[in-house]
């Protein structure tokens, strides 16, 4: 449509073109329109409830109208463009907001440094309202739509989204699905005895049908939190309560729980979330006799949500949490045609890592990087080192046990290497969750710790040091040439390690997690510039790494990966290619001088660090050192 505009002058006409307005009324009905007919049938298919799709319909119109005006412009343009968060210009940074900068407010005073950082996606750790001493991390949320006080409200939230958008940063906010705290209205009012509420839950008058459950279903803390059900003195009944007693698990085969939960969801995003993690996402679904895992339904309810999302907010992705390897997590994507979740955790490929670091051996990682790499280049990975969370070792132990590697004996080895105890190793940290009886233990320390940099500095050994450096900078490396975006945990940019300061509070002394939650030393951070100090020298380093990550387009999400073989168990080759572009990346994960015996026989290659050409062929690497080298 042209709106023209005739003014007179005493020489010519000049014709100015006006933009008009976008319809948003004829743009929201296309979009409704385009799913309905899936929806409508996933929905009854689920429910067969009319009444209750016919609400759920009326509310997504009024959640579009509420959504303001610049989030439905940001909205317009990633339709234009639905690959834009593939780009090799992500990068992601996760933190706490209290340990980062306080509150929300705080947060927003330091985009700056963000913005140094090369950090464009922002994951936010759980924020909503919670109970000091059983929050398990803020996942028990008591209020969908309620920041907790100490870190802001939802206009500060509304703000800091404001701001981030302004500056090109995303942010992610975790979304709890599968259960709410005990001290969330509907809880309270289910634990009172009130039955609206309490077929929101899954409530029993005995053990009989629970006792059922429990033979099939694992559990997730065997021995911080056994069982999967808790009795409720005051309320005389059971409750189902997968994770911990103050979790208590949706029922989301009641119409009423889901299209509640879809409210909240749409609220959050109006509040300008870019990326909604769904938390747990497995579990959503329970039936007897079953796992309560990874069932049918799940994934209608994931391609329920998409399908939401695509209609009233098309911007947001959405982030499936599923702590599985990559060719079972694959499902949670759906298909092209019905595409569920647009990322996923690349979760096995973290654990491998670190098997790989404490074993120097790829081959179990070269084998897991050739999975991902043969997967449909539309599904997209996040990669990372660590996380808010513990590391399991969930490997491959059926292709372990043919390296002669046991299950239980190398998780014990694991355990004891990462906690400086075996394989000369450097690293220090602390078990979670350990379980004497079946010996398995997760893990948890800060990439700084666990590459050695505590270690050195606390016994004062400079050579040791700039070892680990290194070391702690190769890894960052080798993240960035997986296929997918990579994720920060916050102070890892700068060396930050362990911080044993949580064992003095008794709300957090029984999780070793928070060992690797700690404040952000903002003193280490000021001296980011100054690579004479641990911060500045892993600081420089991994902002030369991302700009060259950003720099070339080989880095995208969807370039052709692949692994070369180099002839030594202790250095892993990455392949990457797109437009006629080739890099390749050489990783050393050995304490030895090491040589990748590759033979690229087409033409000289440049090393991106140095800029110094060379063949790729018999590349000598140093320990724990690494090589980007880029076709010429």
């Amino acid at each position: 449509m042209r709106n023209v505009v005739k003014t007179d002058n005493t020489k010519t006409d000049k014709v100015i073109t006006k933009k008009a307005a976008p319809d948003y009324e004829e743009i929201y009905q296309g979009r409704f329109d385009k799913h309905y007919d899936e929806l409508k049938w996933l929905y009854m298919e689920l429910y067969d409830n009319s009444s209750m799709f016919e609400e759920l319909c009326d509310r997504l119109k009024l959640f579009y109208d509420q959504r303001g005006d610049a989030l439905k412009r940001q909205d317009d343009a990633r339709e234009a463009q639905p690959d834009w968060y593939k780009q090799n210009d992500m990068l992601g940074m996760m933190f706490y907001i209290d340990n980062f900068a306080g509150n929300m407010k705080g947060v927003e005073q330091h985009l700056d440094y963000i913005e140094k950082c090369n950090v464009n996606y922002i994951h936010l750790m759980p924020f909503l309202d919670t109970t000091e001493g059983k929050s398990d991390g803020g996942y028990a949320v008591s209020d969908f739509r309620k920041v907790q006080e100490k870190l802001g409200t939802m206009e500060d939230l509304e703000k800091l989204t404001a701001a981030c958008h302004k500056k090109g940063i995303n942010v992610c906010m975790d979304f709890v699905m599968n259960h709410t705290s005990e001290d969330h209205q509907w809880a309270k009012r289910a634990r009172a005895g009130e039955k609206e509420y309490m077929d929101r839950y899954f409530f029993y008058d005995s053990f009989d049908i629970p006792s059922i459950y429990e033979q099939t279903v694992p559990q997730v803390f065997p021995t911080t939190a056994p069982g999967n059900f808790t009795w409720l003195p005051d309320a005389g009944r059971f409750v189902m309560t997968t994770f911990y007693p103050y979790q208590w698990d949706l029922n989301y085969r009641n119409p009423r729980v889901f299209n509640e939960m879809m409210y909240n969801f749409l609220y959050l995003a109006n509040r300008g979330i870019d990326i909604i993690r769904i938390d747990a996402v497995p579990y959503i679904w329970k039936e007897l006799r079953t796992s309560c895992r990874n069932l049918p339904q799940v994934h209608t309810i994931v391609r329920l949500m998409r399908m939401i999302g695509e209609i009233v907010c098309p911007g947001i992705l959405l982030l499936g949490e599923v702590v599985m390897e990559p060719e079972k997590v694959v499902p949670y994507f759906g298909t092209v045609e019905k595409p569920e979740c647009h990322m996923l955790y690349n979760v096995t490929t973290m654990a491998t890592t670190w098997h790989t670091v404490a074993t120097r051996d790829v081959r179990l990682l070269k084998k897991q990087l050739d999975i991902v790499s043969g997967l449909p280049k539309e599904y997209v990975f996040l990669n990372y080192l660590r996380c808010h969370d513990d590391i399991g070792w969930g490997l491959d132990y059926g292709t372990l046990w043919q390296y002669g590697m046991g299950e239980r004996p190398h998780k014990e080895y694991l355990n004891n290497y990462f906690q400086g105890y075996a394989g000369n190793s450097n690293s220090r940290g602390e078990l979670y969750n350990s379980d004497p009886v079946t010996g398995d233990a997760r893990f948890c320390a800060t990439t700084a710790s666990m590459c050695g940099i505590e270690k050195a500095e606390t016994e004062e050994d400079p050579e040791a040091l700039q070892r680990a450096i290194r070391f702690d900078v190769m890894l960052h490396a080798y993240m960035f040439m997986q296929s997918g975006i990579p994720v920060l945990y916050s102070g890892d940019e700068i060396g930050q390690t362990n911080d044993y300061s949580y064992k003095d509070d008794p709300n957090k002394a029984a999780d070793s997690r928070y060992i690797h939650r700690g404040k952000m030393d903002w003193k280490a951070a000021a001296a980011a510039d100054d690579p004479s100090t641990v911060a500045g020298g892993v600081f420089q380093s991994l902002d030369q790494l991302e700009k060259i990550r950003k720099s070339e387009k080989a880095f995208v999400s969807y370039a052709a990966t692949w692994t070369i073989e180099t002839w030594d168990q202790s250095v892993l080759g990455i392949g990457r290619y797109y437009q006629g572009e080739k890099i390749i990346g050489l990783f050393n994960f050995s304490e030895h001088d090491k040589t990748a015996w590759i033979n690229e026989t087409d033409g000289l290659y440049e090393d991106m660090l140095t800029g110094k050409k060379r063949e790729a062929r018999g590349v000598d690497i140093p320990a724990y050192s690494f090589y980007y080298l880029k076709k010429v």
